[in-house]
């Protein structure tokens, strides 16, 4: 048995080192490769491979009123953002916090997220945000990065399993970046994401706007993230907050755009305050 574990153990490592020298030979053949900028419409379609992909691979919630509160925000904060993308949102089945909208408005809302939520309005805050990134086509400059950088070309090339596993950082660009070609390529540099601290401000403030069109009070983006720093109890952050870094400054930029934001709430033609609470 112990001869057996360590055959097994020489073979993960070898494992290991193959697929780190084709990764290397890989990174040195894609450096002699044109970068082509992809167009929307292409970045929109691969979104929505790997959004299926998702879908396909994770399990949609059942409970009802979750779902129709997820349902009805996404309704109005993509309606608010006066974006035609072909907008799509999911529940997931999942304990993390945690909530994303992919280039073309594919939407995710795991229920880790809602206990922590507890308001309408805070999860019309969260998506607003999220809606906003897609809006601003900030995942199409994470992605053009993702090429120069060369990894999205690694997955592109045929190491949509081998180089895919070894670059991807979280769970779900494990998963996806099995795709295979572009979409494999889109998962690993969505998922793996780092916007920028312009990107995380313009979508604060875009979302803020979108959260008070779609008839929410806009005071609710403020007590979100008091909300989400009590769920992790000064422990690591939650993923969707590792991915959205909030210092004081962030929520002192809310506060000075509330003003912009309770305007727009007042023109709304509907006013849902809070909106339903989450139990």
């Amino acid at each position: 048995m112990q001869k057996l574990k360590k055959k097994i153990r020489i073979l993960k490592s070898a494992s290991i080192i193959v697929a780190s020298v084709f990764v290397l030979i890989l990174i040195s053949s894609c450096s002699l490769l044109p970068k082509k900028e992809i167009s929307e419409s292409e970045l929109n379609s691969e979104s929505a491979k790997a959004y299926q992909d998702f879908k396909s691979k994770n399990k949609i919630s059942s409970n009802q009123a979750w779902n129709q509160i997820v349902q009805r925000v996404a309704q109005r904060i993509a309606k608010a953002s006066g974006e035609n993308f072909q907008w799509e949102v999911v529940l997931v089945e999942n304990p993390e916090v945690n909530a994303w909208c992919m280039p073309g408005g594919k939407i995710a809302v795991y229920t880790g997220i809602m206990p922590v939520l507890k308001t309408e309005a805070a999860l019309a805050a969260v998506m607003g945000h999220e809606v906003a990134h897609a809006t601003l086509r900030h995942g199409k400059k994470v992605y053009s990065r993702a090429i120069e950088e060369q990894q999205t070309a690694l997955i592109v090339a045929g190491a949509a399993i081998i180089g895919g596993q070894l670059l991807c950082e979280t769970e779900n660009c494990k998963k996806l970046s099995q795709v295979g070609g572009a979409a494999a390529g889109l998962a690993l540099s969505f998922f793996n994401r780092k916007f920028s601290r312009e990107d995380e401000s313009e979508a604060d403030r875009a979302g803020q706007v979108y959260l008070a069109k779609a008839g929410y009070e806009p005071r609710e983006s403020l007590a979100l993230w008091d909300r989400m720093a009590a769920s992790h109890g000064g422990s690591a952050p939650p993923e969707w907050m590792s991915t959205h870094p909030s210092d004081s400054h962030r929520k002192e930029s809310l506060s000075s755009w509330l003003p912009g934001a309770e305007a727009e709430y007042q023109r709304s033609s509907v006013q849902y305050g809070l909106g339903e609470m989450i139990k």
